[in-house]
């Protein structure tokens, strides 16, 4: 080989080496400073528009983007009937339109478009993307577009498939916010999606500090809007941080990493106060949160379970010590929900509607005697013989009213909460309203006519229950109770491994997300803990027959049990199970504790640590949690779920009197009234009768 060749063939082995080394280096300088792209998928399984419908689909931009581009990609497919040239599909952004196109019947009417979005409209926070089509099949008038009756059949339809998304590409700014500005990173999006967030403590983590990390990550999951997505929790190793963007370290302050103890203030006294302390900024950004005190290093991690007071925090340091408040209060229960601040307004011929979503803790469902109220206007042209209203309740109707002309200025409806409305947790109210057009069938199609308008005096009065049955139907009772943590004792096993942290903090992300408030009290303890600490509190214990004594000693007591040597799970009367499949099965059990009635126990077992971690993912998101129910659940590597339901279904019992007055403000403040009067005739009864008796023994004496 000539020099001429073997400089040509080393130039090119040394540019595909650093082809090479630049594909290695993308993602940390994507991370770093590099363009990104956060893509929101469309929400539901599809959607579909018919006739003159609009579509809307939310996605969110941090405050910490900034943003290049939006491209919005549809894929859809539309009737095969639509003619070409009357039907039309308009794109808005936050209300403002900015694209339209003719819908083509090429390849059976399905197709993708890719639309850039105008920058300009986007905001901070939640933007709204709306698709409104107008599909037409019939034959009509060119020029002015006639609404007709025709284009409300069935055969004008158009299909959004889930494959449309919204793609933001962006530019990450620095943080200058300190804590709050790394709060809000945290558990955005886009760094949850990349999987570069992460809560830990140290090896073999101490009580403390494992009972801080929770509430801190109770507080953090609360913002993470992806509810199939969750934070994880694991020990302050260099391969657990390696290449994270946003790491929190809860520690008590011996058990610091000598490289971080260094970089933090000097100036505070870790003994009499606790530290919350954003080190390495610039680099790989760490939220230091320790303390030498115990009871210290909890109040630091309560005060970032309260999401309020966490993103006030504006400077790099907060000092924790006795006199810092750091509670979080909680709404009442029982209140009144109002629908909207501003009103609402909808626009269009026939079936317009609005939803409103209602949030209700876990674990408390709709009681006797909830009211909804709605104050309405609308206009005065509609066909009155054929136009109504209509609420409905997590889609089930609860009542109607026909629309009058000489109402039309000022029209209500109230009606009571069937008795019979089975919800429990967050629901929805949907108004909706019959917009008939009087004529021939056919109006001139303008924006604001016909009109309804739903005023911000509507509202829903919430009247609730507590479901205390233990079923996981009504998770995470009984582990919080009305938005707070209930009495909670976790037991997990002597050796902690990362499947056994990895269970911990799945379990901590669904609870998080369910609480108001950072109060209640949840404590850690190994296996070999006394009997008398877990009295009076809702255990929840972790691990396998082998590694945990608490599941060993209740084994009894479990519907899945273990065989003598723990080697693989037993048959039980719902399900057979084979000894090698019951050797890879994962479990989730809840029963009556066995250390005070009325309180509840949950093992989340297994033979193996990773069969743990697989049931524990079923605790772990919105969408695990939806296949969870009964009191008994396995689950395998296949990914096959069978729940059950072991304990007797006994009758509801009928609520006392008492009952019925606690569940009724209204009726517990009239029976009061009531009280309180009758108790001051009494004691004006017993006056006369006093100075009735004292006169007649004055009369005596004389």
């Amino acid at each position: 080989m000539n020099k001429k060749h073997l400089v040509s063939w080393t130039l090119c082995l040394v540019l595909v080496l650093l082809q090479a080394a630049a594909v290695q280096a993308a993602p940390a300088a994507s991370a770093g400073g590099g363009s990104l792209t956060y893509e929101t998928a469309f929400a539901g399984s599809g959607n579909t528009l018919s006739s003159t419908e609009a579509q809307q689909q939310s996605f969110t931009v941090m405050d910490y983007w900034n943003v290049q581009a939006v491209t919005v990609e549809l894929h859809f497919q539309l009737s095969q009937l639509t003619e070409e040239q009357r039907s039309s599909v308009t794109l808005s952004l936050n209300g403002s339109p900015f694209y339209s196109f003719r819908p083509s019947l090429k390849n059976n009417g399905e197709q993708t478009l890719r639309i850039s979005a105008p920058v300009g409209f986007l905001r901070k926070g939640v933007n709204t993307l709306a698709i409104q089509g107008s599909l037409q099949t019939g034959t009509g008038e060119q020029g002015n577009t006639l609404s007709c009756n025709v284009d409300d059949a069935p055969d004008n339809w158009l299909h959004l498939f889930n494959t449309s998304n919204i793609a933001v590409k962006y530019t990450e700014k620095p943080i200058t916010g300190g804590i709050s500005d790394f709060y809000a990173r945290f558990s955005g999006p886009d760094t949850v999606t990349r999987n570069q967030s992460l809560i830990t403590v140290p090896e073999n983590a101490a009580g403390s500090e494992l009972e801080a990390a929770a509430y801190a990550l109770s507080g953090m999951v609360k913002a993470n809007a992806l509810t199939d997505r969750t934070i994880p929790l694991l020990p302050y190793r260099s391969d657990t941080v390696a290449d994270k963007q946003a790491v929190v370290l809860v520690a008590l302050y011996d058990r610091l990493p000598a490289a971080l103890k260094q970089k933090l203030d000097s100036g505070a006294d870790p003994g009499t106060q606790a530290l919350i302390q954003l080190v390495n900024r610039e680099t790989a950004p760490v939220l230091v949160v320790t303390s030498k005190d115990e009871s210290l290093l909890i109040k630091a991690g309560r005060l970032l379970a309260n999401q309020e007071l966490a993103l006030q925090l504006g400077s790099e340091l907060k000092i924790v010590d006795g006199s810092t408040r750091v509670e979080q209060s909680v709404s009442p229960v029982s209140r009144t929900f109002t629908f909207t601040e501003t009103g609402d307004k909808l626009t269009g011929a026939n079936h317009r509607e609005q939803t409103y979503y209602v949030e209700l803790p876990a674990g408390r469902s709709i009681a006797d005697a909830g009211r909804i109220s709605l104050d309405f206007r609308y206009a005065q042209n509609l066909d009155f013989e054929h136009s109504l209203v209509t609420v409905s309740i997590n889609d089930t109707p609860i009542g109607s009213k026909k629309l009058q002309k000489e109402l039309a200025n000022g029209d209500t409806l109230n009606l009571p909460v069937p008795p019979n409305v089975n919800v429990s947790g967050n629901f929805s109210v949907k108004v909706a309203f019959d917009l008939a057009i009087t004529g021939n069938g056919c109006s001139l199609n303008t924006e604001d006519m016909p009109w309804a308008y739903i005023s911000r005096e509507s509202a829903m009065q919430l009247n609730t229950k507590d479901r205390t049955e233990l079923l996981f139907n009504n998770y995470p009772y009984p582990f919080l109770r009305d938005e707070i943590y209930n009495h909670v004792a976790v037991v997990l096993p002597q050796e902690m491994d990362d499947y056994a942290y990895r269970t911990l903090g799945g379990l901590f992300n669904l609870l998080g997300r369910y609480t108001g408030g950072n109060a209640g009290d949840v404590h850690f303890y190994t296996d070999d803990v006394a009997a008398d600490n877990l009295k009076n509190n809702n255990v929840i214990a972790i691990g396998t027959f082998k590694n945990n004594k608490v599941i060993r000693d209740n084994n009894d007591k479990l519907y899945f049990q273990f065989s003598s040597d723990g080697s693989t799970l037993l048959s039980n009367e719902k399900m057979s199970i084979e000894e090698a499949y019951g050797s890879g099965i994962g479990t989730l059990q809840l029963v009556e504790s066995p250390y005070a009635r009325g309180m509840g126990f949950m093992a989340v077992t297994g033979v193996e640590m990773e069969n743990v971690f697989r049931a524990a993912q079923l605790l772990s998101t919105e969408s695990g949690k939806w296949k969870v129910f009964g009191d008994g659940v396995a689950a395998d590597k296949d990914g096959n779920v069978g729940a059950y339901r072991f304990k007797t279904a006994a009758a509801a019992d009928e609520e006392s009197a008492v009952d019925r007055i606690l569940d009724r403000p209204d009726v517990l403040g009239f029976v009061a009234a009531v009280v309180l009067a009758v108790a001051f005739v009494l004691v004006a009864l017993i006056l006369l009768l006093r100075k009735h008796l004292k006169k007649r023994g004055d009369k005596r004496e004389t």
